[in-house]
């Protein structure tokens, strides 16, 4: 991973992707990234249904800004690095710092699902975490049944710790959730 800044925040590199701050401008393809996953991405997170709209994307920009302000979190758009296409988001929330821990979530837009984007994100975003951000702990928590979210995951290097009762809430319903853990040691490419 290597680091750069934007205007907004950090930029990390992350092998053929770039995370970067999201901007105004990245609404257009942010919506139609949503729209075209909506039963991939849709099936797991509640935001991503076939109604999202531009207003939905500028809102949650403005969520993501705020809260990279305020320190409790950094929300990031996941690039294609050749062709600036919008891949997918991640990010860390919410951000602990008394107990050094947060949470990594990542997506990927249907059409570059299984080429390595949310791999490449989840390297970049646990070194950021772990580095720049000195956290001790950075979990990532997948719904039962969501086989994708947890081979990425494993292939991180992420340790099963545990599925966890009613730990999610998947379309306003409790979900267990397997619970993965990365702690500053040598992470798995």
């Amino acid at each position: 991973m290597t680091m750069s800044d934007d205007p907004l925040g950090p930029v990390l590199s992350a092998g053929a992707f770039v995370l970067r701050p999201w901007h105004d401008s990245d609404a257009p393809a942010f919506v139609a990234a949503v729209l075209e996953s909506s039963e991939t991405v849709g099936r797991w997170m509640d935001w991503a249904h076939s109604r999202y709209a531009a207003e939905d994307a500028l809102a949650w920009f403005a969520f993501a800004a705020e809260a990279r302000r305020q320190g409790s979190g950094h929300e990031f758009g996941l690039f294609d690095a050749a062709t600036g296409a919008l891949v997918g988001g991640c990010g860390l929330n919410p951000l602990n710092p008394m107990h050094g821990v947060c949470n990594l979530g990542y997506w990927v837009r249907q059409s570059w699902q299984r080429r390595g984007a949310a791999s490449a994100a989840v390297q970049a975003l646990a070194g950021f975490a772990l580095t720049t951000l000195q956290m001790g702990r950075v979990e990532i928590v997948v719904a039962v049944g969501n086989a994708p979210s947890r081979a990425v995951a494993e292939r991180s290097g992420a340790l099963h710790e545990c599925v966890a009762r009613s730990r999610l809430r998947v379309h306003g319903q409790p979900v267990s959730a397997h619970v993965y853990s990365l702690v500053p040691e040598p992470l798995r490419a």
